[in-house]
């Protein structure tokens, strides 16, 4: 769909983080059109389309397949509720973005996965740290170091997620209509799991599952997890070539600060990212680059500039521009299905089940 024409988005779902991490972003995009709303609760969804300027509501995500002409469709659901939503989403056979992860458990997103092997529909997933400035630099940085050998040979990677105030007053200007919100079908526990290990495993998926994801395309291959630490602060992994991996999780905490942080190493020097709280706008993360090749060569530290633009605007454009197939999607569905699968090998070696 590479021309000209407008994109026509239309929004299942104008909750929290419908509205103030993804429809606020998407009205800015030139290219792009949020065509409709579909939203049980009318009041909030009659508000929010006058404060955007959508022209249409409707109350089912069935009404609006059913009328509106879509070029992609914004489904901004908690992710318990996906095996339950994305079956008639994906016989519409439109583009479809989705919060992360893909399901709350294996069993709902392999059976998504088989729904989209039927359709012409395709799924992104919404890692939002894959199109920060400082993320998308510092993998093609990584990449670049790869493929020269000037540092030496990838050694080490190692994300840091404190909990800490992931919101940053990202929620200013929330819309709510008063209504109350109906009762919700949502997804059935994995089968595979006792319901305090399911609660375990899901609370791990829904803090965590961003940083598992970032993990494998940093090292831009397969990992799996080889230890997990009574704690429940970190787990250590190795890549399909046998890198080491490891992923900190609070081990200490912060108020009004977010520390993220991804430390890619190599034998002569490293990359370092930074991260923003999730919903800080206008704000990219952080990268530095740390290169000693030896041989007299004198080292060198590199802090580029990067653009002000926050990762959800950019994950927005990022989605516009896979639907007219100027790029593929960041990350989609089949590779967000190992995510599920590396969570239960956590889940496994952390409680033993």
């Amino acid at each position: 769909m590479s021309d000209a024409s407008t994109t026509r988005i239309g929004f299942v779902g104008v909750g929290s983080m419908g509205q103030c991490a993804h429809l606020r972003n998407y009205v800015t995009i030139p290219e792009c059109e949020v065509v409709a709303i579909s939203e049980l609760r009318r009041k909030t969804s009659e508000a929010v389309a006058r404060r955007y300027g959508v022209p249409r509501v409707y109350s089912t995500a069935a009404d609006m397949l059913a009328e509106e002409e879509l070029d992609g469709i914004v489904a901004s659901q908690p992710f318990n509720r996906h095996g339950m939503l994305l079956p008639q989403l994906i016989e519409a056979g439109k583009p479809i973005f989705i919060e992360k992860p893909l399901s709350a458990s294996i069993a709902c997103g392999e059976a998504i996965v088989r729904a989209l092997e039927q359709s012409t529909a395709w799924i992104m997933v919404g890692y939002h740290k894959r199109s920060d400035p400082a993320t998308e630099y510092a993998i093609r940085t990584v990449r670049g170091l790869q493929d020269s050998g000037e540092i030496g040979k990838l050694k080490y990677v190692r994300i840091l997620m404190p909990a800490g105030d992931w919101i940053a007053s990202g929620f200013t200007g929330l819309i709510d209509g008063g209504d109350p919100r109906p009762p919700l079908e949502w997804e059935p526990p994995a089968p595979d799991m006792e319901p305090d290990m399911f609660g375990a495993y899901t609370s791990f998926v829904n803090y965590y599952i961003h940083q598992v994801n970032l993990m494998r395309h940093f090292l831009g291959e397969p990992y799996t997890v080889r230890y997990a630490d009574p704690s429940g602060v970190m787990l250590a992994g190795a890549s399909a070539s046998g890198v080491a991996c490891v992923i900190e999780m609070s081990p200490y905490q912060t108020t009004i600060d977010w520390q993220e942080s991804v430390l890619v190493a190599f034998e002569r020097g490293w990359v370092k990212v930074e991260l923003p709280a999730p919903l800080a706008t206008h704000r990219p993360g952080r990268v530095e680059v740390f290169k000693d090749p030896g041989d007299g060569v004198v080292p060198e530290t590199l802090v580029p500039q990067l653009p002000w633009e926050h990762a959800m605007r950019r994950q927005a454009r990022n989605f516009v521009a896979a639907i007219r197939g100027d790029r593929k999607p960041p990350c989609e569905a089949r590779e967000a299905l190992e995510d599920l699968r590396v969570a239960r090998q956590y889940i496994r070696l952390w409680k033993g089940v």
